[in-house]
């Protein structure tokens, strides 16, 4: 019982961490305002975005757009949910926290979505006049997970092929 606790305790502190900081960073700056934290590699600012990762959709103003934002972000929920109460993950300790990571994550950008209808990013990495989109810690957990998903697949394979997980790259693709 109490590893499938484990990966929802996760959820929850990224999704309260999440919304903790959107909410200093809207308390503190203006849409916009930028706090130059390391000089030509990062700053804090305060953006709204009304679309998904980098925009897309921001600038819709289709009816359908706000469901197919927050119905995808329900569907991932209650899958990765299932998922984890159904204990698909159990002994995969790597698995386990990239679907909690997951979880928390979109939990915390559904709730911007319908409650505020736009989300709060606000992490911005850049170099020079080269900026990658502005983003939050609801992103980054997700950026994690699935990077850990990406990890657990690729650890997968190459003990089902039998090769060692340094030489996953010289396994054979089977169609």
């Amino acid at each position: 019982m109490r590893s499938r606790v484990f990966p929802f305790a996760i959820a929850v502190l990224v999704f309260v961490l999440d919304q903790l900081t959107k909410t200093m960073v809207k308390s503190r700056l203006q849409g916009w305002d930028t706090i130059h934290v390391i000089p030509g590699l990062f700053n804090i600012v305060h953006a709204e975005n009304r679309g998904v990762a980098f925009g897309f959709l921001a600038t819709s103003n289709a009816p359908w757009r706000g469901l197919l934002l927050v119905g995808t972000s329900a569907v991932v929920l209650i899958y990765v949910s299932y998922l984890l109460l159904r204990g698909r993950t159990r002994g995969n300790a790597m698995l386990t926290v990239a679907l909690a990571l997951i979880l928390g994550g979109a939990l915390g950008n559904l709730y911007d979505r319908a409650v505020h209808g736009t989300v709060t990013d606000f992490v911005e990495v850049y170099a020079g006049e080269h900026y990658f989109p502005a983003f939050n810690v609801a992103d980054s957990a997700i950026t994690i997970g699935g990077a850990l998903l990406v990890l657990d697949m690729l650890r997968t394979r190459s003990r089902n092929t039998g090769l060692n997980p340094d030489d996953v790259s010289q396994a054979p693709l089977h169609r």
